[in-house]
């Protein structure tokens, strides 16, 4: 009602603040603040008693300012004044807090508050600012520092903004209408306490008209019932969201909505076909896979799972069907041999269905589809198969060569029934004990047999097809080798046997038991006596003891060590099969000195051995063992007597030697020549005083000096080099610049009285031309060659000079 009126009023309230109030004073170009009225209002109450009520001085602790101004001007706040304002210039008025000085200037002499720049209520709502006046002068307060608001007014300069762009949501296929979907919020930065301008309102742009959107909670919910994802899958809705509550000029901001409906199990599975047909060869193994089959389903992942069974077929327990989880395929797999001669071909019924049944769709549709499927039999030439799985056969061992042992038989399972040939793998018979007929498959012997060798042979029997040869089967034969009395039974042991000097009669000396290496079906009975040749003339008796041992009895008293020492008794022993065997093992008897109790004291040296526990046999093997050890020993040491003999310096007379000298020294290579002078050994009149060494520096040696040995010329001729060698030893010995360790220096000299005199080259004259060697033609045919070689004149008449 006030508003016509608004400025008229508030210039005339403010012209009377300022001459009735005391404080400082502001008034707003706009209605912000609250009028009050500077008049004394009066009155009488009901009794009569004068009423007086004075009014409030202008409340200004507030100025509002729109935002996004866009005037070329600063934009105008408001005023500040105080009651002490005369309006002579005495007054200052400063403004602080924020935005003051920046955003915010105030004209010091009238108060009026100017914005600088263009506000944003989003960015800031309001600022809070101090003002006071003061004496310009003296620039202290006249009033006490006042605060108060700015607050900036909105506009709707906002669009609404949705939180997610885009969304991503996904919802059951078949779901009913009205199914909630999602929720999209979308917010207005604008002030919702002011206006329209935050109010949203959401409507849908695309998506119809499958979906639908709440206008005021921005819920998305089904618009249609029972959407099948297997006609369509995915949905784009775009959605709006507008201010000022939807009217005309209101902003807006959109979004998308990716909208993906998830599968249910809500499709049976279904055979493409309802009859299949596959072929298997009939050498398939059990356990492989015949047939792959796969049945259809429109969902997908685990609603697409399904079980595969066979429901009726014409070879009972012949297949069987699991599902391939990876790829929901039928596998069929044999449980049984197939054969093309037998059956060619089966007939199967098979069912599949889900394995994960929504029970919400079941009364829509059958759950469960079937096929027929059809296995034809393919014929393969098939190796021969033999009538069993092995054979066993029996052979007396005493069997001659050539004897049948017994026969296999393998027939070709295919039609054509191609003749069968038999061999045997040599391989489990590497003696070729057996062989086989090749046309009837008759098992016979090539060798004889020895139970008691080896009571089992093991050996294969390979059927080939003369058709095929490349077809073959192995079966395995065993042959067992039947026993035969054919071994004389024996002493079970070696028997130490030893009699007393004054053993009585018929006293037992010894018991002895028999083995036999055959193996009667009745078991061994064995019976023993003493050799008919000498039982009228024994010393002792054999008594059969009916339990497969005997007891050795003397039959006189007293025995004599010094007389006779040892007694050999023949002991027959024979078995009880058929047909008999016997033999005669031979006791040996020792006689020893005993004591009256029977116990042994004295024996021969060779009973005393035999007594202690070693026979014969094993002391001759110590014996070798010690003489082999011994030869050992001898044979080291005569090497290492060999090892140490030193080999002479000079083997025979005739073998000239040069100086050796042997150290670990590196030499002075092929220019040390001066090192070691054997020219002085062969030419005693070559020595040099002081000849010196090449290989060492000539500053660190220091020689001693050395004599010439000057020789008559037939001294020469027939004297020892022993002197000369004497001397070198001394010039050694005395040497400074020797090496620092022992040197061995070797001389050989060849002798004098040779007819052909020296034949070294040491001491002969630098050229050929001086040489005479016609006097090698006196010296024999051996030399003939030589002499024809340098005695005569050349063949062009003259001789080199």
């Amino acid at each position: 009602m006030l508003r016509g009126r608004t400025v008229p009023l508030l210039l005339v309230l403010w012209a009377y603040l300022c001459s009735h109030g005391d404080g400082l004073r502001a008034l707003k170009r706009t209605t912000g603040g609250r009028r009050g009225a500077a008049l004394t209002l009066t009155g009488q109450d009901a009794n009569g008693v004068p009423l007086r009520r004075s009014k409030r001085g202008w409340m200004w602790n507030q100025f509002f300012l729109l935002e996004e101004y866009t005037g070329l001007d600063n934009q105008y706040v408001g005023k500040l004044h105080s009651d002490g304002d005369r309006g002579d210039g005495s007054i200052r008025y400063v403004l602080t807090g924020d935005g003051a000085g920046t955003l915010f200037i105030i004209d010091e002499n009238s108060g009026d508050i100017h914005a600088t720049k263009r506000l944003d209520r989003e960015e800031k709502a309001y600022y809070t600012l101090r003002a006071k006046a003061v004496n310009r002068i003296t620039n202290t307060s006249l009033e006490g520092e006042s605060e108060f608001l700015i607050k900036i007014h909105d506009i709707n300069d906002n669009e609404p903004k949705f939180t997610k762009d885009p969304y991503f949501i996904h919802v059951p296929e078949m779901s009913p209408l009205g199914t909630v979907v999602m929720q999209v919020t979308a917010t207005d930065a604008d002030d919702a306490t002011y206006g329209n301008s935050a109010r949203v309102v959401y409507s849908i742009l695309q998506g119809q008209p499958y979906f639908s959107v709440d206008p005021n909670t921005g819920v998305i919910k089904t618009a249609l019932p029972n959407m099948d994802r297997e006609t369509k899958e995915n949905y784009v809705v775009v959605i709006q969201a507008k201010d000022m509550a939807g009217q005309m000029g209101g902003l807006s901001g959109t979004t998308t909505v990716s909208i993906t409906l998830s599968d249910v199990n809500d499709n049976p599975p279904r055979f493409p076909k309802s009859l299949y047909e596959f072929k298997a060869p009939e050498s398939s193994e059990p356990g492989s896979t015949v047939a792959v089959l796969r049945a259809t389903d429109a969902d997908i992942g685990r609603n697409a799972e399904m079980n595969y069974r066979i429901t009726s077929s014409d070879g009972p327990a012949m297949f069987d069907i699991s599902t391939n989880r990876s790829t929901q395929e039928g596998v069929i797999t044999l449980r049984k041999p197939l054969d093309f001669e037998r059956k060619r071909s089966y007939t199967l019924r098979i069912q599949v269905e889900n394995s994960n049944p929504d029970p919400r769709f079941l009364r829509y549709a059958a759950t469960t589809d079937e096929a027929t499927v059809k296995l034809i039999v393919e014929d393969v030439d098939e190796p021969p198969v033999f009538d069993r799985v092995s054979y066993v056969m029996e052979v007396k061992e005493d069997s001659a060569v050539g004897t049948i042992i017994g026969s296999v038989s393998a027939t070709d399972p295919d039609s054509s029934r191609s003749p069968v040939r038999y061999s045997i793998d040599r391989r489990t018979d590497m003696d070729r004990v057996f062989n086989v007929h090749p046309g009837n498959g008759s098992v016979f012997m090539l060798r004889t047999l020895d139970r008691e060798e080896n009571p089992w042979h093991n050996i294969s029997v390979i059927a080939t097809e003369f058709n095929n040869p490349r077809l073959i089967s192995r079966i395995p034969v065993y042959i067992r080798v039947l026993d035969v009395n054919d071994n004389a039974p024996t002493f079970a042991a070696y028997y130490e046997t030893f009699v007393c000097e004054n053993a009585k009669a018929n006293q037992r000396i010894q018991t002895v038991s028999a083995t036999d290496a055959d193996e009667p079906i009745g078991g061994h009975r064995f019976f023993f006596s003493l050799a008919h040749e000498v039982s009228g003339k024994a010393n002792f008796t054999v008594r059969d003891n009916k339990d497969n041992t005997a007891g050795i009895l003397t039959r006189r008293n007293s025995y004599s060590r010094l007389q006779r020492s040892t007694y050999l008794v023949p002991v027959v022993i024979s078995d009880g099969d058929f047909p008999m065997q016997s033999s005669t093992n031979t006791l040996t008897v020792r006689v020893c000195t005993c004591d009256r109790e029977g116990n042994m004291q004295l024996c021969n040296q060779e009973a005393l051995v035999l007594t202690a526990g070693l026979s014969t046999g094993a002391l001759m093997a110590i014996i070798i063992c010690v003489l082999i050890l011994l030869i050992i020993v001898v044979l080291f040491a005569v090497l290492r007597r060999q090892q140490r003999k030193k080999e002479p310096l000079i083997i025979s007379k005739e073998d000239v030697r040069d100086n050796v000298v042997s150290y670990n020294d590196e030499g002075g290579g092929e220019e040390d020549t001066q090192a070691f002078d054997i020219g002085t050994l062969r030419n005693p009149e070559a020595i040099e005083e002081t000849k010196r060494r090449r290989d060492i520096k000539p500053e660190t040696l220091n020689p001693p000096v050395r004599q010439t040995v000057v020789l008559p010329p037939a001294y020469r001729d027939n004297s020892d080099v022993r002197e000369f060698i004497s001397q070198r030893l001394q010039d050694n010995d005395q040497d400074p610049t020797a090496p620092p360790y022992d040197s061995l220096a070797t001389y050989a000299y060849e002798g004098s009285g040779s007819v052909a005199e020296s034949l070294s080259s040491l001491g002969s004259v630098t050229t050929e031309g001086d040489q005479d060697y016609n006097y090698l033609s006196e010296w024999g045919p051996r030399f003939r060659k030589l002499a024809d070689m340098y005695g005569g004149e050349d063949s062009d008449g003259y001789r080199d000079s």
